[in-house]
């Protein structure tokens, strides 16, 4: 490794200085999603000096990306190459002394534990709110930091979990707080949330969420604890619109069944979406963990018109969507249930459905 200097104006912080770095080059971070978030965050991550990035991300650079995705070019979108790979290859021009780590695949309760073993801090660069259940899942059971951002449209929203872990975690009981789940005790119903592909998304959006998650990062791993932000961020860059609010309390005021509890449905595969190949039907089918799922079926037609003809009824909405070059045939059912025509495949499948219906 070189040495500190490339980092000498960042050591020049009060709280960070040599020791803060050094913190940062002895961490390891797991980036769950390398799309429009994910990519600025690993960029400044690598640059800030941190020793070992995890990247993992299912999908592949497409030209539609390049507009908010700032580690990829046409090159990649060219040679098709996956985004954590073609994450990789850029972070090694950025800073060479970062160790980074690849994973093309879907990030889900089988593989999660060790993908992310020895991680000192999990960051939401995803597009579904399955997955980031799952990680807050991981993070509270393992005690694990874990910083949530989204972004849509020309707003977003970041929140950082530092779980109650008890003795022998690095942070005071006293900076631990709420988790997402006391926040959001359940995610939304499937097609009542937008997607950067059903509403478009504004990079500087994607920035302010991206650089606040580093932020908090930084503060993290350099032991600022007393430093961190215990408020829900909001933020829309259109309307000139900032606004924290205080959910330090949540934990203490509600009856959280994952930090209070212990119950990590998602990690243990009780809630969550399952899904399965369809045998001869080039299909995979997309399902709710309980029987009661509920989706707005007229959500989803509104936002699936913009994507090529829609046929709606009172069970189900159909329509044809173009992903990647290739064709998909969506069935959504009233009950939450999805079929992926023209893929075998379940991280495709859930791609798919992330980006066209939201999940």
């Amino acid at each position: 490794m070189t040495s500190l200097t490339r980092y000498h104006r960042q050591m020049l912080l009060q709280g960070i200085g040599e020791t803060g770095q050094r913190h940062l080059r002895e961490a390891k971070v797991m980036v769950l999603g390398c799309g429009a978030l994910g990519s600025v965050v690993a960029d400044l991550l690598a640059r800030a000096g941190v020793g070992t990035l995890v990247i993992v991300d299912r999908d592949l650079v497409e030209l539609t990306n390049l507009q908010r995705q700032v580690l990829f070019d046409e090159d990649d979108v060219a040679a098709a190459r996956p985004k954590a790979e073609a994450a990789r290859r850029r972070i090694a021009h950025i800073n060479a002394d970062v160790k980074v780590v690849s994973i093309v695949d879907d990030i889900n309760q089988s593989n999660i534990e060790s993908f992310a073993e020895g991680a000192d801090l999990l960051v939401d660069g995803l597009d579904n709110f399955d997955t980031r259940y799952l990680a807050n899942d991981y993070a509270v059971k393992h005690g694990v930091p874990y910083v949530y951002g989204a972004a849509v449209g020309t707003s977003g929203m970041a929140f950082t979990v530092l779980p109650h872990s008890g003795a022998g975690s690095r942070w005071p009981e006293s900076a631990a707080g709420p988790c997402l789940r006391c926040l959001f005790d359940e995610p939304p119903p499937v097609g009542t949330t937008p997607t950067c592909d059903t509403v478009g998304v504004l990079a500087p959006a994607v920035g302010m969420v991206a650089n606040y998650q580093v932020a908090q990062s930084i503060k993290v791993l350099t032991r600022n604890f007393a430093d961190l932000e215990h408020s829900l961020m909001n933020v829309d860059v259109w309307s000139q619109q900032l606004m924290t609010l205080d959910v330090s309390k949540a934990r203490d005021s509600g009856d959280c069944p994952c930090c209070v509890h212990g119950q990590y449905d998602w990690l243990e595969g009780r809630a969550g979406t399952r899904a399965e190949s369809l045998c001869g039907r080039d299909a995979v089918q997309l399902r709710p963990a309980g029987d009661d799922g509920v989706t707005d079926l007229e959500s989803v037609a509104t936002r699936l018109a913009g994507h090529g003809k829609v046929r709606k009824n009172d069970l189900l909405v159909q329509a044809t969507v173009t992903d990647s070059g290739h064709d998909f045939e969506l069935t959504v059912f009233a009950n939450g249930r999805a079929i992926v025509k023209g893929t075998d495949e379940i991280a495709v499948a859930r791609s798919v459905i992330a980006r066209f219906v939201g999940a």
